[in-house]
């Protein structure tokens, strides 16, 4: 059987085709591989294997009349390629966090505050009443001016300001009470 006439029976989603495409090159990407990640066999097995994946996910896409060895070693230096991004990024970023372990734990507990604050003011926003609230969500929520929830609204906008020092006011006196 022919590259050409694998490739049409692959294109049709034909299993025994993949299995015949597979078998006649893995090999032939193995050793590519191989040679590119300087002998690491673990990592050239799993790029063979997700080379594989792409090919069968992509086979809609082949085109007859290039070389299947060619766009599959294609694939398997890309992916290679983005392995190699990837433990890069793993690397910095293991670096950077050991040479600021001590920060790390200080931000873990202000983020875990920042949560637990916001939880409690998400709380306290649910006993505004209903038209306050929803005024308050507008505005701090979703980022809306005075003027754009009042004209939301159908308000004035001094009833908008004077629902929000309302909020405001009854957030920071049970923040306070929480605090003290």
């Amino acid at each position: 059987m022919s590259d050409t006439d694998i490739l049409i029976l692959l294109k049709a989603g034909s299993k025994h085709a993949f299995e015949e495409l597979y078998n006649r090159y893995s090999g032939k990407i193995y050793r590519f591989v191989l040679k590119i990640t300087n002998g690491n066999a673990w990592l050239s097995e799993e790029l063979v294997q997700r080379t594989f994946i792409k090919v069968w996910e992509n086979r809609a896409q082949l085109d007859l009349d290039k070389s299947v060895l060619s766009w599959m070693c294609t694939i398997a230096k890309n992916m290679m390629l983005n392995e190699l991004e990837h433990q890069t990024v793993e690397y910095v970023y293991r670096e950077y966090f050991l040479q600021n372990a001590e920060y790390a734990d200080c931000a873990v507990d202000k983020a875990v505050e920042a949560s637990m604050l916001e939880t409690f003011i998400d709380e306290l926003t649910e006993r505004l009443p209903p038209a306050r609230k929803k005024i308050f969500l507008l505005s701090r929520k979703e980022g809306f001016s005075v003027k754009e929830i009042s004209e939301y609204l159908n308000l004035a906008p001094t009833t908008i300001q004077t629902q929000l020092t309302k909020a405001l006011e009854f957030i920071k006196k049970h923040l306070s009470k929480r605090i003290e």
